[in-house]
Parts: C-alpha cells; sequence; structure tokens
C-alpha cells in the first residue's frame, strides 16, 4: 500500500477546504512565477548576446527559444521538486497533486505546463471556464493528466 495513503495524504485531497480560494490563488501565482520567469532571462539573454558575438550572429538564433527554455528549467526544477510547487505557488500556499497519491516528477511538471500554454493558445478562455463546472476547481490540462491544485495549508 502507498505510504501517502497510510499517512492521510489522499484524505487530504477529499476535504472541501482543500480547494477553497484555490482558482484565485492560481492566478496570482502565475503572475508570480511569469515575473520570476521574465527575470531569470535576463542573464540568458546577456549570454546569448555575447555568444552571438563570439559566433558572428549565428548564436543569436538562442533568442528564439530562450524564453521558453528557461520557462522550462523553472518549472523541471520548482515544480518537479519535492514541494511540488513554484516559488509563486508556494508563496501562495498552493501545491499540484496527482489524484493517484504518486509525487510530481519533473517530466509531468513539464507536461502540466506545456499543456496549460496549448490550452491558452487554442482554447483561450475555455481553459479557466472549465474550473468553474469541474470537481475541484480542476482545469483542462489538470483533467487530462489525473492533477489537481490543493492548498498546501490544509
Amino acid at each position: 500500500m502507498n505510504a501517502r495513503v497510510l499517512d492521510g495524504e489522499i484524505g487530504r485531497l477529499d476535504d472541501v477546504m482543500a480547494y477553497d480560494g484555490v482558482r484565485t490563488r492560481r492566478v496570482l501565482a502565475f503572475i508570480i512565477d511569469y515575473c520570476i520567469v521574465a527575470l531569470l532571462t535576463i542573464p540568458f539573454a546577456i549570454l546569448v548576446f555575447f555568444l552571438g558575438i563570439l559566433t558572428l550572429g549565428l548564436g543569436w538564433m538562442l533568442f528564439s527559444i530562450l524564453v521558453p527554455a528557461v520557462a522550462i528549467l523553472y518549472i523541471w526544477n520548482t515544480l518537479g521538486s519535492a514541494d511540488q510547487a513554484t516559488t509563486g505557488m508556494k508563496m501562495m500556499g498552493i501545491r499540484l497533486d496527482r489524484l493517484d497519491g504518486t509525487r510530481i516528477d519533473g517530466l509531468t511538471a513539464v507536461v502540466h505546463s506545456v499543456l496549460f500554454w496549448a490550452g491558452n493558445v487554442i482554447l483561450t478562455p475555455l481553459v479557466l471556464l472549465v474550473s468553474l463546472f469541474a470537481d475541484r476547481k480542476r482545469t483542462l490540462h489538470d483533467l487530462l493528466l489525473g492533477t489537481v491544485v490543493s492548498r498546501s495549508d490544509c
């Protein structure tokens, strides 16, 4: 039997208080994380600039993938960590959980983020509208991956 089931972790996800205010906290956490990724991109952009000078302009092609690469590394290292939360999510007191009780790994964290961005490109407002009708205030990419965002203080 899974150790998290014995510790009562799965029972925490069944409590309705674990989802109180999650939608608002998620939006605020996204804004914080977006700012952090923007700040982390600056030193890498400086490195790519000098790399472009050294390679006579060839290195400047890295600018096209710079922001997504920094964002993926950030998500992999924060959301895929033992805390199962990005820095913005920690500040807002929420975390990402799997419904089966296992930990979120780096790959699942990145797929979760990529599905979020792909969903926003294709279905812009509908991604968040799903959370108004779904159980546990889950969004479309949460439903696809079997994850849920809950309060970490419950």
